[in-house]
């Protein structure tokens, strides 16, 4: 897609985001959004067009580490329910529940038995959040092999973004086929009329972020919030208030007059 055409896009699709959000705190709903796929799929980065102009207090991003010794002895929603909206909240999970689907079940980092129950309690579950009336939406990041590498090899060489690699991401590389079949039995069981997985086909980063957040717009009945209009006061007359003197502070130093 090309650059010009998805900037104006994009900058369209966002404004209408915060006619979303302003209708979502006004009416008091309650929106889940999932983002689940591939490592390097592009999910991160959608996430951050999503939010670009939201408000952080209305729409904020749960993405969860690993569960501590603790959690792992819990129910295994229960961390994840403690992040669900309140009335008037946006939460978009970069990455979710289905870590159990995915990355936990193919890298063994839980038994055979667990992963059944997950496929088995996981549409309940997703029932009862749609039943309560959260607005569930799922999108799965649809990446080819090819394309993941592309990126994976970038990010080695990019100081700015080798943070985003580490031995679990490189070992999907390997693990092409298993994770396959793991997102092949996940949506068997859990691709559910009350809450469908809406597959984004994501080679085309700029393409899956527009059809990504087009397609959510249009799956909410929102409405156009008025908002009080707003007129700036003018300013009150000085009362003698005498500013401390600048020798007082400690001043960040003028780094900007070191590149002019």
């Amino acid at each position: 897609m090309k650059k010009k055409v998805y900037e104006k896009e994009l900058l369209r699709l966002q404004a209408e985001l915060v006619i979303l959000q302003e209708w979502v705190r006004a009416e008091g709903k309650r929106v889940v959004v999932v983002f689940e796929g591939r490592d390097a799929a592009g999910k991160g980065s959608t996430v951050k067009r999503v939010t670009q102009y939201l408000n952080p207090r209305v729409a904020r991003i749960a993405a969860l580490p690993i569960p501590t010794e603790r959690q792992k002895t819990q129910w295994y929603f229960q961390r994840y329910i403690e992040h669900l909206p309140a009335a008037g909240e946006i939460v978009l999970f970069d990455r979710s529940w289905y870590n159990r689907a995915g990355v936990e079940w193919v890298m063994s980092l839980c038994t055979a038995e667990e992963h059944q129950r997950f496929l088995h309690q996981c549409p309940i579950f997703e029932r009862l959040l749609v039943e309560d009336g959260i607005i569930l939406r799922k999108y799965w990041f649809s990446v080819s092999d090819g394309e993941q590498e592309r990126r994976f090899r970038s990010r080695v060489t990019d100081p700015m973004r080798q943070w985003k690699l580490s031995p679990m991401d490189l070992e999907s590389l390997t693990r092409w086929e298993d994770y396959s079949r793991a997102k092949d039995e996940m949506f068997v069981h859990t691709d559910i009329p009350e809450s469908p997985w809406l597959v984004v086909e994501s080679d085309d980063k700029r393409r899956a972020r527009i059809n990504m957040i087009a397609h959510l717009l249009s799956s909410i009945p929102y409405e156009q919030v008025e908002r009080p209009k707003l007129k700036l006061p003018k300013r009150p007359p000085p009362t003698g208030y005498v500013r401390t003197p600048r020798s007082l502070q400690t001043e960040v130093a003028d780094h900007a007059a070191t590149i002019e």
